[in-house]
């Protein structure tokens, strides 16, 4: 579960890359939505995990 995390923290940041700093200015606003979809479910990836490695 870990890795998903990791690997939606990642499409966040190339996400974030592309559309923030204004290389795809149309794309800016797509970008945004996708940095915070992925970074919502990162963060749900590590407390599941976090509860998950208690257990």
């Amino acid at each position: 579960m870990l890795h998903y995390a990791v690997v939606f923290f990642v499409i966040a940041l190339v996400a974030a890359l592309f559309g923030f700093t204004g290389i795809a200015s149309g794309a800016a606003s797509i970008a945004q939505t996708l940095f915070m979809i992925f970074l919502v479910l990162a963060v749900i990836a590590f407390i599941v995990n976090l509860f998950r490695s208690r257990g």
